[in-house]
């Protein structure tokens, strides 16, 4: 039995409703739709992530509007189109002068005006600013450990990712200054060692949760780990452990994060007080290959608007108030913030919101108001703006990208092949790959005939 599902045992009949619930809130980074067990990964472990899915509702129609770091999470912090917060284009870096505008009012800033303890950890990239001025202890955050950019912006020499024997392979930008771990806004670690990072990670978070709790306040937990972004890296207790190369082993370790951080939320008695969000930031970086995520039978990925780059796994978790389940109703990460107003009682900001109330999908008491959802390029001009919009069951792309260089080795994916085309697929490759194949393909079939039996919705025109 495991942790999560030996927690979950122990609830006890008759939950008291905690008004307002504490908030944990993951964001994966480079997560693809395919790549979680739960979504029909036949070799991805992820078993703690999984529990969640089976004990809570999980979205099958769930966006991010940019597929790319720094604009998607600041429209997941501030329930706002980038476009109206000035974090779009691009992605922001070490020698970036910009940053959140100090007047948005972030989710962080929404909780802890209602007396919340509030924290994040990992990945901020929302710029940093003279003094610190844009970082999370400015934005509402009354606790940060992280990085205030991707762990992949600074000297190839921060990137011995793994134990000493196993050398770590992947781009990075030699021209920066070494990245720094912050401790709010003091450096703790220049470079620090990426193998312990997510458990650093994991022991702040258990800190805050029990700080807010001799407090008697609830806490907002944002945690938005590095794994899954290119070159992963992972603890030494999982390096080389998973059947799918560094990619795997940095899943794996999320999952162990997420499973540790449940099991603290458990050991404090608040598992039926907390609401779990986990979702990511965008779709795989298909062009690194097999360290590059998987977007199952999605189109294209990170920084396209095509379905791989913009549709994301999903999953709410809240024991005696979300109905375990399976959701096809659609709905953004823009809606985080005004969901999560509504169901802990805060006021909203007087702005205008892009995100939508979705507190009645989650609570089972109605549908998701949400009707369509836009979607925007990486790096935008002055010719091209929105590229695509979803409306209703049909999705509309008035500019398109171009794909991803072909990839060295072949990403399985559920697709319909003909039988007689199968020996010669095979044949084409290399032993080894072959019976993966072969062994993928039986287990994806048997999987997508029996959860995914109506056809796909969306429709290119």
């Amino acid at each position: 039995m495991g942790a999560l599902e030996a927690l979950f045992l122990a609830l006890a009949a008759g939950l008291s409703t905690a008004t307002p619930p504490n908030i944990l809130l993951i964001f994966a980074d480079d997560l693809g739709y395919g790549d979680l067990g739960a979504y029909g990964h036949p070799s991805s472990s992820t078993p703690n992530l999984d529990q969640l899915a089976n004990g809570g509702l999980r979205f099958t129609d769930f966006y991010v509007p940019v597929s790319l770091c720094t604009p998607s999470r600041a429209a997941l912090l501030t329930g706002r189109l980038p476009v109206r917060s000035g974090m779009y284009p691009g992605v922001l870096g070490p020698s970036s002068q910009g940053g959140l505008p100090l007047e948005e009012v972030t989710l962080a800033e929404v909780l802890a005006a209602r007396g919340y303890l509030t924290g994040m950890a990992g990945k901020w990239h929302l710029g940093v600013g003279p003094e610190g001025a844009f970082l999370p202890p400015h934005q509402g955050f009354h606790r940060f450990l992280g990085i205030p950019y991707s762990h992949d912006q600074g000297p190839c020499q921060n990137l011995t990712c793994f134990p000493p024997d196993i050398p770590c392979s992947g781009s990075c930008d030699q021209g920066y200054v070494p990245i720094p771990l912050l401790a709010n806004l003091s450096v703790e670690a220049q470079p620090p060692w990426l193998p312990g990072l997510e458990a650093r990670y994991v022991s702040f978070s258990r800190d805050l949760m029990a700080d807010a709790q001799r407090q008697s306040r609830p806490f907002f937990l944002y945690y938005a780990s590095h794994h899954t972004h290119y070159p992963q890296f992972s603890g030494e207790s999982f390096s080389q452990q998973s059947d799918r190369g560094p990619f795997g082993d940095s899943l794996m370790e999320l999952d162990a994060a997420i499973g540790a951080l449940m099991t603290a939320v458990g050991d404090l008695g608040l598992l039926g007080e907390t609401l779990v969000i986990f979702t990511a930031d965008n779709g795989p970086e298909l062009m690194r290959m097999s360290n590059g995520g998987c977007s199952g039978l999605l189109r294209c990925g990170k920084g396209t608007t095509f379905e791989g780059g913009v549709r994301e796994p999903a999953l709410a978790f809240w024991p005696g108030h979300i109905t375990p389940g399976v959701t096809h109703e659609l709905a953004s990460s823009l809606d985080l913030l005004p969901t999560l107003a509504a169901l802990t009682g805060a006021p909203l900001p007087n702005v205008t919101l892009d995100g939508v109330d979705i507190s009645p999908l989650l609570l089972g008491t109605g549908k998701s108001p949400r009707k369509s959802v836009f979607f925007y390029p990486p790096y935008p001009d002055e010719v091209h703006g929105v590229f695509a919009v979803r409306d209703g069951k049909y999705k509309a792309h008035f500019f398109t990208q171009a794909d991803p260089p072909p990839q060295a080795l072949p990403t399985v994916t559920p697709l319909q092949i003909l039988p007689v085309m199968l020996p010669t697929l095979l044949l084409l490759m290399s032993p080894h790959y072959s019976m993966t194949c072969l062994r993928t393909l039986v287990k994806t079939t048997i999987f997508w005939k029996l959860w995914m039996r109506s056809p796909q919705k969306l429709y290119r025109l």
